[in-house]
This record gives structure tokens, C-alpha cells and sequence, in this order.
């Protein structure tokens, strides 16, 4: 699966354009732009799992960290606060890490 099989090339570059300079990532906006926030429960779960690179149903920070990458490889990574406040943002029961569920209700909140 590719991540444009279920969005749009275009709208990957506007959401990425947005926030391509380092401490600009802001996870409601790209959501938003690229399409995410529109999409099904299962459709952005689905999303998830390809975001998910060991398969293990949790992204942790190392998986965070590399986000952006997941949507378009050439894209920055994301900086440490930006990591850490995008787990804070979905990481509801404070495990340390964002499962399937978590990641859905983050996009749809």
C-alpha cells in the first residue's frame, strides 16, 4: 500500500508545504490539509498501520520522529518537541505510546 492509494498527492505537498520548516508541525492543520480528517474510522486506521513501520500496533517516538517521512520519503523529520507533543496530543492513556484507536481519535478531535 501507498499512502496515495487513500490520499491525494497534492494535498500530501499542501500539508507538507505547511509545515516543512522545524517547529511548524502542527497535527489538527495537516490532518486537516491532507485529507486525513476526512476519512473514515477505518480508513485513517488503515493509515495507521502503514504509519506503524515494525507492525507492532503502537507508533512510539521513534515512529513519531519520522512521521512526515511516512507521507512523502524526501519530507524532514520531525523535531523533539514536535515528537513529543505530537504523542501528547493522542497518547490518552499515557503509555508511552499511540495505538490504532488513540491515532483515529486524535485526526477526528
Amino acid at each position: 500500500m501507498s499512502i496515495t492509494d487513500v490520499l491525494s498527492a497534492d494535498d500530501i505537498a499542501a500539508a507538507l508545504q505547511e509545515c516543512q520548516d522545524p517547529d511548524t508541525f502542527e497535527p489538527q492543520k495537516f490532518f486537516q490539509t491532507s485529507g486525513l480528517s476526512k476519512m473514515s474510522a477505518s480508513q485513517v486506521k488503515d493509515v495507521f498501520r502503514f504509519i506503524d513501520n515494525d507492525q507492532s500496533g503502537y507508533l512510539d517516538e521513534d515512529e513519531l520522529k519520522f512521521f512526515l517521512q511516512k507521507f512523502q520519503s524526501d519530507a524532514r523529520e520531525l523535531t523533539e518537541s514536535e515528537t513529543k507533543s505530537l504523542m501528547a496530543a493522542a497518547d490518552n492513556d499515557g503509555d508511552g505510546k499511540i495505538g490504532a484507536d488513540e491515532f483515529q481519535e486524535m485526526v477526528h478531535s
